[in-house]
């Protein structure tokens, strides 16, 4: 590991006086910054937020006087260990984010290197432009980094990668001076300039002019029919430009620095080419077969119909989807196989103009490979439906990261790329390395580009899984050598595949790279190790040979696996890195920071080390957890998007209870942990609490002695409590000829804040001719449960479990008014209580319903109707509530309030509204859940008419929208009762 020395600390402190941006030396940050994607770890000098191109040359010339390097990093999702490294790591995601111009006539875009590919086509759709090549992190993937890897993605066959699509670049060079590159029919005057950028001119005019050199290139590197091909500089393109190709296409040393993995200099422009916006109508085919080898036979007839893709999904992919909440149902197309077992499916885009065109090449291929004996089952898709397979196809990577234990799916030979037509017979004698070995792999993505991922079944915390993982590289690299493919297809080789460079393209052309390194990058300060001399691939690796797995008593159960298993799912892939404009939940605080610290990567990173390094006792006692964990709102946006299954929430649970097991709760969450009783107390005298928090200059001071924001609003108290009422009132309402019972669950928000719309849900439901009851049960817990009080809501959940479980049945469900407490019967319970109520606490789980998912379930069966309800038109507008989101759904919502026939419900693609429960009430963390609430959904809600009706089933969530934008959410039960005819 590399450690600052104090030699070089004082260095480091001056520099950062020097810069605008940020400068990180502490332990966390850097522990943060030490992994990426790939199997690698290895701690960093210092962290870099530059926020000018000055920062960047001000970082390149203390690289150069003080013999550091310099790692260039966007979203840190490489797989071969590109952006770790022992130097400063310059991380430009935050600031260097702008489109800086658009040129629709001439079809090219010109960016800094951390604007996200996704985003960077909403802003050029509207010219019905479009960037082509797609990775499949793209709604995170920054071009900056997709030009260093050269990055393509499933629609290869039709865009081919980034390099194909780079005009030119600005970049700073080893001694700080600015170049511009880009397309050149005069190499040899460019050759001629003075300084760097003419020595690097003349030196490649050099290299390439050179006959024997020319010779080697054409005859070790791959195959020229492999489009995907990233093994090392790329000489042989630039070799194919004129004048050392007299038919080629003008030199342009963009060719180069695409795939140079930030080895050559520091990019701060890139201009990039756009093409026509694809086709009208998607249409996917999902033919499945019995084998792997029947895709790839079937993939060399599918491109016959010139498709935008053709991509494999393997059963273990498949197994995968099947423990992700999200990614179950966007498998909704898969039929299993004769035996029972999961298909191979090759997913082909034969995307046209029109629907009729589709259908028809559909059924000619579909007809074509019946007739050759392949395949058993060919779905075809349109509109939404290609959205969900594609998310799960993208998913991929981080789907397999679920194989519970410590045996993962390793990105080890995940890149290797071969001729189409050479699939078949690659993949076979691939296959029969493994089982020669006694291990097997995982099979998926880019068929159609000769480039499936593959990636063996590897313990890395073992001295024979570090054996099998150089094992298996160094016989796959050799296997490649034979069918002249590339070891690197879209990946690059990083630190992971240099090492095997010498072997790929001969000892001749690796001389070649390593002049060309030299001649850019003197004294290596631009991302060494990476592509020429890297160190042996099997060095710096996440996780230690014979490294000891650690056992931690627990409060929640972690099933299958232990907490440190858990946290280890993440894989770095950095779904949690996209932000508001793609849409979903997890991360909100990352959306609003745009801080790796606040990602939910870095949450699960730093447990990781902790748990895995720690010298203390208790290995929870951190304050580095504390710190990254500080800014997660417990939303649950993770668990139900996170294709690894990283639940964050319930991580940041746990390791609050072991850290008050050591310091002891704090005041203020014990107070918001007790809110019930609490709340309870004051309820008995609702006019004095009423008169504080009512009077701004009495709230202000009360708050600031909680240690709340005097500028947040409190929720009032009623005069009376929902449970006292319908002792009184709300029971004689039931209707006495009925059968049909529910058991109202009365959760402490209800039962003392949000007392009328625990009335009209209650009335709801008795005019629509059930009998309500309210058992006696405890509160939900759920306060307690936000502050890590997990002892004391284990007690109210065994409570809850013991005095309910002989009462709810499917025909008797527990219907809950708010979500945040329901679900805990669904999300937290199982996990939490004893041994002995486990079955009783599961039971229990599968009929705890939210009001909404019981009325959806009884206008499924015709039970209700919109006869019941007014004719009058109105048009609603959902916010959803976090929780709901990862671990129920919308869907029964929508079609509740959609119920009356005139009654149009349009979703708010807000994530987290930012309030989450206590969090947004806290004075450190107020005005970071107010930017969340800016994010979407308070411009959202702002935009709407007076007329149109705002609902939000959270009570944090309507509560945010008032003191966000001073409109009033309405529950949906609210919303029905105002509805009913």
């Amino acid at each position: 590991m590399n450690a600052p020395t104090t030699q070089t600390t004082p260095n480091l402190h001056a520099l950062a006086r020097q810069l605008d941006g940020e400068l990180f030396q502490d332990d966390t940050l850097r522990t943060l910054y030490a992994t990426d994607a790939s199997a690698y770890r290895e701690m960093p000098l210092a962290v870099a937020i530059p926020r000018t191109e000055q920062d960047l040359k001000t970082l390149i010339a203390f690289a150069r006087e003080n013999g550091v390097s310099l790692i260039p990093r966007t979203a840190g999702t490489s797989l071969a260990g590109q952006v770790v490294g022992g130097g400063i790591v310059v991380d430009v995601s935050k600031h260097f984010n702008k489109i800086l111009e658009i040129n629709a006539e001439e079809g090219w875009v010109r960016t800094q290197p951390g604007v996200v590919r996704d985003e960077l086509n909403m802003a050029v759709k509207e010219y019905g432009l479009y960037f082509g090549p797609e990775t499949s992190t793209a709604n995170r993937a920054m071009v900056g980094g997709m030009v260093g890897n050269n990055s393509c993605g499933s629609n290869s066959v039709v865009y081919g990668s980034t390099r194909e699509h780079l005009l030119e670049v600005k970049a700073l060079l080893f001694d700080s001076t600015e170049a511009v590159f880009s397309a050149t029919n005069n190499v040899q005057r460019l050759a001629q300039m003075p300084g760097l950028s003419g020595k690097i001119y003349k030196k490649t005019l050099e290299i390439l002019s050179n006959p024997e050199n020319q010779a080697e290139i054409r005859k070790n590197f791959p195959k020229k029919s492999i489009e995907r091909r990233n093994t090392g500089y790329a000489l042989d393109q630039l070799l194919d430009c004129a004048p050392f190709t007299p038919e080629g296409p003008d030199f342009n040393m963009c060719r180069l620095i695409a795939g140079s993995e930030g080895t050559l200099c520091f990019l701060t422009e890139i201009k990039l080419n756009l093409v026509p916006l694809p086709p009208k109508t998607q249409g996917l085919l999902c033919a499945h077969f019995n084998t792997i080898d029947e895709t790839l036979r079937a993939t060399i007839i599918a491109l016959k119909y010139q498709p935008q893709a053709v991509e494999l999904i393997d059963s273990y992919v498949l197994e995968c989807a099947a423990t992700n909440a999200e990614q179950r149902q966007n498998a909704f197309f898969v039929k299993d196989k004769e035996d029972g077992t999961y298909p191979a499916i090759l997913v082909v885009d034969l995307s046209r103009e029109t629907q009729p065109e589709v259908e028809k090449l559909a059924a000619d291929l579909e007809a074509e490979l019946r007739a050759a004996g392949l395949g058993f089952h060919f779905p075809l898709l349109f509109g939404d439906d290609t959205k969900k397979i594609w998310t799960l196809r993208k998913a991929g990577l981080g789907l397999l990261a679920n194989i519970p234990g410590d045996e993962k799916a390793v990105a080890v030979i995940e890149d290797t790329a071969v001729d189409v037509l050479d699939q078949p017979d690659y993949i076979r004698d691939f296959n029969e390395i493994l089982h020669r070995h006694n291990m097997s792999a995982v099979h998926y993505a880019h068929a159609g580009s000769g480039e499936l991922h593959l990636r063996p079944i590897i313990n890395l915390k073992t001295q024979e899984g570090h054996r099998q993982f150089r094992m298996i590289a160094e016989e796959i690299a050799t296997l490649v050598k034979k069918y002249d493919g590339s070891l690197s297809g879209e990946h690059g080789d990083g630190r992971l595949r240099g090492e095997f460079i010498p072997q790929m393209v001969g000892p001749h052309n690796y001389e070649l790279f390593q002049e060309i390194k030299r001649t850019w990058d003197p004294q290596a300060i631009f991302n060494p190790g990476k592509i020429v001399d890297a160190a042996p691939m099997d060095t710096f690796l996440r996780y230690e040979a014979d490294q000891s797995n650690p056992e931690f008593k627990t409060y929640f159960r972690f099933e299958n696996q232990t907490i440190l298993q858990h946290a280890e799912q993440c894989n770095g892939s950095g779904d949690c890195r996209k932000t508001q404009l793609s849409g979903g939940t997890m991360c909100p605080s990352y959306m609003a920071t745009r801080n790796e610290k606040e990602t939910t990567r870095a949450r699960a990173n730093i447990l990781r080390e902790m748990l895995t390094r720690s010298p203390k006792d208790n290995r929870f006692d951190h304050e580095e957890i504390k710190e990254v964990y500080d800014l997660c709102l417990a939303c649950k946006g993770c668990k139900g998007e996170c294709p690894s299954n990283v639940d964050v929430a319930k991580l940041k649970m746990e390791f609050l209870q072991q850290y008050h097991d050591v310091h002891g709760v704090p005041m203020r969450s014990w107070l918001v942990g007790n809110f019930s009783r609490m709340t309870g107390i004051a309820s008995y005298v609702p006019w004095a609490y009423n008169m504080v928090f009512k009077n701004a200059p009495l709230r202000r001071l009360a708050n600031r002695v909680v240690g709340f924001h005097p500028d947040r609003t409190m929720p009032l108290l009623r005069g009376e409590t929902l449970r006292g009422w319908f002792g009184k009132e709300g029971k004689g309402s039931n209707p006495t000829s009925t059968d049909q019972k529910v058991y109202l669950f009365c959760d402490e928000f209800t039962n003392y804040n949000d007392v009328e719309i625990g009335k009209k849900a209650i009335w709801t439901l008795q005019k629509l001719g059930y009998k309500v009851e309210i058992p006696d049960h405890a509160p939900s817990g759920r306060p307690q449960l936000s502050k890590g009080l997990l002892k004391d809501a284990k007690k109210i959940a065994e409570q809850n479990i013991l005095a309910l479980k002989d009462l709810v049945s499917h025909d008797t469900p527990l219907v809950g008014i708010e979500p945040s407490a329901i679900l805990t019967f669904r999300d937290e319970y199982p996990d939490l209580v004893s041994d002995e109520l486990v079955e009783a606490a599961k039971a229990l789980a599968q009929n705890a319903l939210q009001f909404d998912e019981f009325m959806a379930r009884e206008i499924d069966l015709k039970k209700i109707s919109s006869d019941h309800f007014t004719k009058e038109k109105r048009l609603i507008k959902l916010h959803g509530h976090c929780q709901q989101k990862a671990i129920a759904s919308l869907v029964p919502t929508k079609k509740m309030l959609s119920l009356p026939e005139n009654y149009a419900v349009q979703l708010i693609p807000s994530g987290c509204c930012g309030m989450a429960g206590s969090f947004g009430y806290e004075a450190e963390h107020y005005d970071l859940s107010m930017q969340i609430g800016e994010l979407v959904l308070f411009p959202a809600v702002r935009q709407q008419p007076d007329e149109v009706i705002i609902a939000a089933p959270g009570t944090s969530c309507r509560h945010q929208i008032h003191d966000g934008t001073g409109r009033k959410a309405l529950h949906p039960a609210e919303i029905l009762f105002d509805a009913l005819a």
